[in-house]
Formats: C-alpha cells, structure tokens, sequence
C-alpha cells in the first residue's frame, strides 16, 4: 500500500460498535508454559489472569511472541521487549534487528552502504574498534555477526582491529563467556595469520559496564569508556580469556557484572586504546542498551561524565539507535522501509485520545500510586495502553521468589484497570510482548531442569520461545465478539487488527488478519 492511494479514514466495522473505551494491557515477559515449581506465573498468586485463562475459552488464546512471527531471522530467535511492542503496533510483520544484520551481512550491502564507507576511510592509518555484547543470545548481539563482520572488514582493507568485549550471562548461560571469547581470540589469530592485527582490547559484564539504558546509572558507561577510549581499568590481564576466568574465581563473580578490564603487552601498555583517527563500531543491533554510549562518542557538548579525551573518530552503529535523535547519524544496516500507519497513528487520525503509559512505571514489588491514579483518571480516553514489566525486569533478575511476587503485583495491575473498564463500560485487550517468567530455569533436551557442577539448578534469566495469551471481554465487548478459530500461527502483528475492530473500524487492508469474529446472533 502506497501513501498516494491511501485514505486515513477507516471504514466502520459492520458488527462492532464505535465509542467504546478500549485498554490496552501488555505484560512483559508473560508466558505461557507448563505448570511446574518454575513457572512463577502458574507459581503465583494471580486471580485475575487466572480468571481470563478459565473463562470463556472463546475469548483466550495463545499467539507467537518470537522467532518469524515477530520478523526476526527464524523460530529459535526469543522475542524482546523491542520487537513485540513494533509487531504489536505495526500490524505487520517487518524484518526486526537481527534479520536486517543477517540479511545486509549475507548479501554484501553492509560493505556497499555510506556506513561502511564512512568508516572505511580510518582503514588505512587507523584502527578499528568492534565495541558489543558477545552472546549468541539474539537479544542484543549476535556471536555469529560479529565473526562474519570481523571477516567481511578485513577483507574490505581493516588491517588493525580491536575488539571491546561486553560479557552476557543475561540472554545466554552464566559463565558461557569462556567459551565465547576462546572462539573470539581462535578467529582473531586466524586474521593475524592474514596480516591483520586484531586483538580483543577490553572487556566488562553487560550490566556493570557499557550498556546501561534510560539514563539510568552514566557510571556504568563511564566504566566502558574508561577501558575502551582510555585504555584504563582496576583489572590488567595479558588476554582476555584470562580476565574472564580470573575474574570469575571471585565471590559471587557471574558474567552480567565482571568488573572492566583492559589488556595490556608485555611492557604494561594496554593494547586498544581509541586514538584519534581510529573507527568505532557498535555490533549491538537492539538499541535500548547502546544509545548511551553513542551519545559519548558522538556528541561534541557532552556533560554526563568526565570524558578526560574525546578521540576525533568515526563512528557508526550496527543500525541507528534512536531514530528521533538520528543517533547515530552514521550506521551500517539500513532500517526496513518505513513503518507507516501504525495502530497508535491510524486511531489518531479518527478524532481519537489515547493515553500510552510505559512500562518503568510499574515496579516488579507492586505499582507506583501515581501511575495507579493516571490509569483510572485516564481510562475515560477511548484508549489506554500499558505495559506492566514486572514478570520480565525481575525475571531477568534470576530470583525466583521475587518474579513470583512481581507476577502478583502485575495481576493486581490488571485488576485495577478491569475495575475501571467495568464503570465505564469498556473493552480491554490483555496480550503479552514475549515469554520469561513462566519458565525461570534452564533445560535439558527432554526439558528436565540442568543442574551444575554442584548439583544445583541453573536458573534461566532469559526470555523464552513460549507462546503468550492475548485475552478480550469487558461490559463493552459485543456477546457475539470472539476469536477465530482458523489463524493458527498467529502471532502479535495480529493484535493490531483486532483492537481497530473493537474500536469499531475495520482494519487496514495490508494489516495481518485480525483475531475476532462476531457469531451472528442465534
């Protein structure tokens, strides 16, 4: 569909009636596994979402949260939070993240695009620096795109490299960092033997250095920029798989907050430093945890932290983190073609209010008041959307009990927005953007709990491949309205659709199939 032949007026649905308020509700890290001691959703106490799942069978159902469903590369891609909310509100599928990297890197184009050339013109007298996570998880980075990147660079004329490590443990295994740069530093002295000087540089845990988020703790990227620009940090080692395993003797060491380390030569020199001159990349391709650091390296009026120096470089991002700053203004993959006539901007042009409340809000031990009180004062607009993080921000934690009485707090979240749908006669939509609390430790093959070396269970704090619920009702809802029966790989592009029918429209015509049906009346 092109803008030239597009109308913003949407047609009236022939069943559904308009004027209805409609909540929005989107639970983060909420799916839907088997019921075991794991499992903190089943585990806790949650009345009201119960409720949804034992009621009317023809108003509950499951829908893909990861992998195609949500344009990623294939079906052992877990979904995030990023490309959820985009699947949620696009009502399409777009390539998301990874699979633009997977595609551009495939293809040759990351080589041919103004990115590449940009940084390509350090190659000479240059070095260039790789900074991101080293996972597999497919969350933030991936193992494999940084191998074929490090490949494809020094083919196209890198001939000193230096990679700056950021250990997971979050999206993959703890301690799954050995391994990880034991394959990194093998690939790196098979470029060596081709001439290429490449050398991992620095290091640190995901959550203790580098990728903060939100603004919430500068310190945190303060300690990246330290070891990466300046070549300075507490820890010292001759490699880098000596720093991680050093590192991770230590009391309670894990790799989400390993300490920064540089590496040095035999004279005590740290090996990478940025110098001016050299190129940067950031290979992270989600955006969230890297626009804090692009913010250092990019802005020339920069009061967050105490830079000591600002190297003259060029720097691009996997892809443009924050679309709205243009930061970065330089980056490698292109974004997809645009995503126009989103849920959001459709009912917008319908004459319509809507109230989006975010997540952070809400706390993993209960709910913030005020917010509380903007839900209920709000919910008169005709539509409300709010994403509840608690199950996925201490899901991620590894705490078992504490997800358990998140998952609490977010039921008595959704209670409290039924309660005001019920006074005004509204509608509500439960869904979730991904799976991570219902399943909270890390299986085997024949999906028994893996135990270590110790005999205990590795817990997971990951998010999952499960399905998640997508839920309707509310005073306001048609008695007829109920969901299909024949959309049986449905996944979140098909929430969109659903909610402008029980706004009263029908949908846009290149939007995924919506979830309802109205059964005439008997």
């Amino acid at each position: 569909m092109g803008s030239s032949d597009f109308s913003w007026k949407l047609k009236d649905h022939p069943k559904l009636a308009k004027g209805k308020t409609v909540a929005v509700v989107v639970l983060d890290g909420w799916g839907e596994a088997n019921p075991n001691q794991y499992n903190c959703i089943h585990v806790a106490d949650t009345p009201t979402m119960d409720s949804l799942k034992n009621g009317a069978p023809e108003r509950w159902r499951l829908v893909k949260a990861h992998g195609t469903a949500v344009g990623l590369p294939s079906d052992d891609d877990m979904g995030n939070s990023e490309v959820g909310h985009n699947a949620l509100g696009a009502g399409r599928i777009y390539a998301q993240g990874a699979k633009l990297v997977d595609t551009a890197l495939e293809t040759g184009k990351i080589y041919e695009g103004e990115g590449f050339e940009y940084i390509k013109q350090s190659f000479e007298d240059g070095t260039l620096h790789l900074i991101g996570l080293l996972s597999d998880g497919g969350v933030h980075s991936r193992f494999d795109q940084l191998q074929l990147l490090l490949k494809g660079a020094s083919e196209h004329g890198a001939k000193r490299i230096r990679v700056h490590i950021l250990t997971d443990g979050r999206d993959v295994v703890d301690g799954s960092s050995v391994g990880f740069v034991e394959s990194l530093e093998n690939d790196l002295a098979k470029l060596c033997e081709k001439d290429v000087d490449a050398k991992i540089a620095s290091g640190g845990g995901r959550m203790y250095v580098t990728m903060d988020r939100y603004e919430n703790d500068w310190d945190v990227v303060k300690r990246g920029w330290d070891a990466q620009v300046l070549g300075e940090a507490p820890h010292k080692f001759k490699s880098a798989l000596e720093a991680v395993k050093k590192l991770r003797e230590s009391p309670g060491a894990n790799d989400q907050f390993l300490p920064p380390f540089v590496i040095v030569d035999d004279n005590g020199k740290a090996v990478g430093p940025i110098l001016d001159g050299d190129a940067i990349v950031t290979f992270n391709f989600r955006a969230d945890r890297m626009v804090m650091l692009a913010k250092a390296l990019e802005y020339d009026k920069f009061d967050k932290f105490d830079r000591v120096r600002y190297p003259k470089i060029r720097y691009a991002g996997m892809l443009q983190y924050d679309g709205e700053l243009k930061l970065p203004s330089h980056y490698l993959v292109s974004p997809p073609e645009n995503i126009w006539c989103t849920t959001v901007s459709v009912l917008c042009m319908q004459a319509m209010k809507l109230l989006n409340l975010v997540t952070s809000h809400f706390s993993g031990m209960g709910t913030d008041p005020d917010v509380s009180t903007r839900i209920w004062k709000n919910i008169l607009k005709s539509q409300v959307r709010v994403n509840l993080p608690n199950g996925d921000m201490v899901g991620h934690t590894g705490d078992v009990q504490a997800t358990i009485v998140a998952c609490k707090a977010a039921d008595e979240a959704v209670k409290m927005i039924f309660d005001a749908i019920e006074q005004v006669g509204g509608i509500y939509v439960v869904t979730a953007d991904h799976g991570n609390a219902e399943d909270m430790v890390k299986r085997n093959k024949k999906g028994e709990p893996l135990l270590d070396k110790d005999g205990n269970v590795q817990i997971l704090t990951s998010h999952t491949l499960q399905p998640v619920p997508i839920a309707i009702g509310g005073p306001g809802l048609a008695p007829g309205a109920r969901f299909r029966q024949d959309l049986f790989g449905a996944g979140l592009a098909n929430v969109a659709a659903t909610v402008m029918n029980l706004h009263g429209f029908e949908a846009l015509s290149d939007y995924e199939p919506t979830l309802i049906e109205v059964a005439d009346k008997q």
